[in-house]
């Protein structure tokens, strides 16, 4: 599976922004996907992650309730939307896959797009 990453930009605090993922392959419908972020000098940290079947997703406490995570499998896609967006926010944003179950742990993705910059000034 290849990701590809976009959406991000620059937004004022208070703002939103939606990120798109676009996967290719045909086992995308049977991969449990999920954004990272990386701010400067940070760890990659997990944001969100969602099952094959979006029944299950789950959050990092600091975007909980701020953001949401979906996915359409017709159109082998993944989407974050984010709101009410702050400057902890700016990073840059990954989309990542696996097989075997939603994980909020880097190591256990397979696949990772190659990120969209998000910054949010104050």
């Amino acid at each position: 599976v290849q990701l590809q990453a976009s959406g991000g930009g620059l937004v004022q605090a208070g703002g939103s922004l939606r990120l798109s993922c676009a996967a290719s392959g045909r086992t995308f419908i049977n991969n449990d996907m999920a954004w990272f972020r990386q701010a400067p000098g940070k760890e990659r940290e997990f944001v969100a992650a969602i099952s094959r079947g979006a029944t299950t997703t789950f959050y990092a406490g600091s975007v909980k309730g701020r953001f949401t995570i979906s996915r359409d499998n017709a159109k082998d896609m993944v989407y974050l939307q984010m709101n009410s967006l702050s400057p902890e926010d700016t990073a840059i944003y990954y989309c990542a896959g696996r097989y075997g179950g939603t994980s909020d742990v880097k190591s256990q993705y397979d696949y990772w797009g190659q990120g969209t910059q998000v910054t949010v000034s104050s």
